[in-house]
């Protein structure tokens, strides 16, 4: 018997509290009606593998008329949230991109000869080197149609679509052949960045600043669902695409990434334990502001979305 999809979610009627629901068919039907104790996303996630078949059993025989989505207000799928893990510099064409924009080699370097220096350096960091990670704070996390609001601290504040995978069950030193068992499902993330903020001249060997350069409030806009990791057939070939203005600025697939999923979950599981409702950001493909010299002013609408996980629309101000 073929299994109903749905996707996992966080809404408000205005009327009472955030609520847990399951989207089947742009309908949402609320999960306590299965799992009353259960009344976050963040605790289903705490036994997801007893939490993931209840839910289905209501997707395939659904309680009740469910109510339309667009009757209620959808906010960030996990809540509360959890830890934020961070893969930088994790596409090739988007490396090769900052390399070229920023020129870092060789002063006297064509532009084709900068891009064959980082797609060398690529594959030598894919052969023998590590993935970079940093971390973000949960405060930062904001529903996938709210505003974003950009702070008068720095300038150039940039958009980086991702793909979230969000974690399903206590993760520690992990293998990569076994770290996809440990995924709950799959998100939409636009981390971003305040590129004037991520050197620090001033103590010019500590290198960059993550903390401020990217975790202002509403600097991590995600969802709208969680779609369970059942129904994503192959993470690592999804369409990214993120319009600034209704005009396509990035435009890429996770199969460009340099280390994928598992490798990257692997990695952050044997320096830290991950738990359920972590979420990994997985990097961001080419088409960043920083690109184009063109970056966020107030009064822009992104509208990004991810091939079958939803879509997300935000204005700036």
């Amino acid at each position: 018997m073929s299994q109903t999809p749905f996707s996992l979610g966080t809404f408000a009627d205005g009327q009472s509290g955030p609520f847990p629901g399951i989207v089947v068919n742009d309908r949402v039907y609320d999960t306590r009606t299965v799992l009353p104790v259960a009344t976050t996303t963040s605790l289903l996630l705490a036994d997801w593998d007893t939490s993931l078949d209840a839910l289905q059993s209501l997707a395939d025989a659904p309680e009740g008329g469910g109510r339309p989505v667009g009757e209620l207000t959808v906010l960030a799928p996990v809540q509360p949230p959890g830890q934020i893990f961070g893969a930088g510099a994790n596409y090739r064409e988007h490396v090769i991109q900052i390399t070229v924009a920023h020129r870092l080699g060789k002063a006297d370097a064509t532009e084709e000869e900068l891009r064959e220096q980082a797609a060398r350096e690529m594959d030598e960091r894919a052969a023998h080197g590590e993935p970079y990670v940093w971390v973000g704070v949960p405060s930062a996390i904001s529903g996938p149609y709210d505003d974003v609001i950009l702070p008068s601290l720095g300038e150039n504040h940039d958009w980086e679509l991702e793909l979230g995978v969000v974690i399903g069950r206590e993760t520690r030193e992990v293998s990569r052949d076994e770290a996809l068992d440990h995924v709950a499902g799959y998100t939409i993330c636009n981390d971003l960045t305040t590129r004037s903020l991520v050197p620090r001249p001033e103590i010019p060997m500590m290198g960059t600043d993550w903390m401020r350069a990217k975790n202002q409030p509403t600097f991590y806009p995600t969802g709208p669902y969680l779609v369970p990791a059942r129904f994503v057939p192959d993470p690592q070939d999804l369409d990214i695409t993120l319009r600034l203005n209704g005009k396509v600025m990035q435009k890429g697939n996770t199969n460009d990434m340099i280390f994928g999923i598992a490798a990257l979950i692997s990695y952050i599981s044997h320096r830290v334990t991950l738990q359920p409702g972590d979420m990994i950001i997985t990097g961001s493909p080419q088409g960043n502001g920083s690109h184009y010299g063109r970056f966020l002013r107030a009064g822009d609408v992104m509208e990004s979305e991810i091939t079958g996980l939803g879509a997300q629309r935000n204005l700036c101000r």
